[in-house]
């Protein structure tokens, strides 16, 4: 393997998924869903229901509870042709703001049948009984668009709007419209802030009984968010890492949640529930360094690079990392810490805070497949072979693995 992981291929992260392995509906009990334990170098099959028993009681869970929001919506020109909308992500505005925005909001959005809609026509939605709501083209970003959203009446919030004239945003891999189910299996039990386009899928075979058992056990559960773009779903399309551009997510977690983590580091095994919430916990040591560094603007929101990692001198203690964070939090006043990441995690990454990640199986060539290399080195074929020969189910509604190298 390359030293420098920019110049790794993604060739090298690739199996053969048969069609009939992608999970298209989640089990009738989400905790139900098989589990591979990956220990030490030793694989073992488990349940997720299993969990509980699996971890040690000084083990800390850390879980994403952002909440999925139905952001798909289909306007109608005055021909009759159809333009479907896919909000990405508010501008302007944080997530909060822009759900509760009760007149007009403007968010970068892919849109279905663009060649449509020229540019100059306000769009409408008809919501009956209820509102209308209109879209109006700002501008072309990329390989995306910047649409204004307004509606009548004005009283209505924008996450109303949504969730009477929205669809909730499958994966494309499901190769089917969402149906009333996904409406509750395609959110965590934990779900609470409204902004993700895709689910934080690791922790969908939760149930209140195995955070009951697990919280009676001893084990320490703790929440942060990470909103999920629909960069989570864009294949890599380069041969080189160095060359696929990282989506920027928006994280925050509590000074209380940081707080507890300055205490367990080192006392306890932190252990990340899915990739996103890896992301985060592995992006606070930088986002500490930088803001030590004075890399940082008061007022500017934090932000992390693709390859920043890699790049800076960690001349700072994890401690004292979290510590600026915390100062940081208490300058500005703050009783959570918010950043935005692009972070890569790939094979040469030090990680130092996760000593365990609860996942799903991921799509080949994927960024989130070489994050799981990182973590298990070359093993990460010998578990993948394994959930194939094993009949596991994969990718968002599939079966789960527990990664302990």
């Amino acid at each position: 393997m390359n030293s420098n992981p920019r110049d790794i291929a993604i060739a090298d992260y690739n199996y053969f998924l048969p069609e009939d392995r992608v999970a298209q509906f989640p089990l009738p009990v989400r905790s139900d869903s098989k589990l591979l334990l990956f220990k030490s170098g030793s694989i073992s099959d488990q349940f997720f229901y299993d969990l509980p028993d699996l971890l040690d009681r000084n083990d800390s869970l850390f879980m994403n509870k952002t909440r999925v929001i139905p952001a798909r919506l289909r306007f109608r020109k005055s021909t009759g042709a159809s333009i479907e909308i896919f909000c990405l992500e508010p501008i302007g505005l944080d997530h909060q703001q822009a759900m509760t925005a009760t007149d007009t909001c403007t968010w970068k959005c892919l849109v279905g049948g663009a060649k449509k809609w020229k540019g100059f026509e306000i769009l409408n939605c008809e919501i009956p009984g209820s509102a209308t709501l209109f879209a109006e083209m700002v501008r072309r970003e990329d390989d995306a668009f910047v649409i204004r959203f307004f509606w009548k009446p004005e009283t209505i919030s924008f996450s109303s709007i949504l969730h009477e004239a929205g669809k909730i945003p499958l994966p494309p891999y499901f190769h089917r419209d969402p149906e009333e189910s996904d409406l509750n299996r395609y959110q965590t039990v934990f779900a609470e802030k409204e902004g993700s386009v895709a689910a934080p899928t690791a922790g969908l075979h939760f149930t209140p009984e195995v955070l009951d058992k697990l919280a009676l056990k001893g084990v320490d559960l703790n929440t942060l968010t990470l909103h999920v773009g629909a960069g989570t779903f864009k294949p890599v399309s380069v041969s080189n890492i160095g060359d696929h551009h990282m989506h920027g997510e928006v994280f925050s977690i509590s000074v209380d949640a940081l707080q507890k983590l300055m205490e367990h580091v080192g006392r306890r095994r932190i252990i990340a529930v899915g990739t996103t919430s890896m992301r985060t916990l592995e992006s606070l040591y930088w986002l500490g360094l930088k803001i030590s560094k004075n890399l940082i603007e008061s007022g500017q929101q934090p932000s992390l690079g693709q390859w920043e990692s890699y790049d800076m001198e960690a001349n700072l203690s994890l401690q004292e990392s979290l510590d600026s964070i915390l100062q940081w939090c208490q300058v500005h006043h703050m009783n959570e810490f918010s950043a935005n990441t692009t972070i890569m995690i790939a094979p040469g990454f030090k990680f130092r805070i996760c000593g365990g990640l609860l996942t799903n199986f991921h799509m080949p060539q994927s960024t989130l497949l070489v994050l799981v290399s990182a973590f298990t080195g070359e093993d990460w074929k010998k578990i993948y072979n394994h959930a194939l020969s094993g009949n596991y189910r994969f990718l968002s509604y599939g079966d789960s693995s527990l990664l302990l190298p």
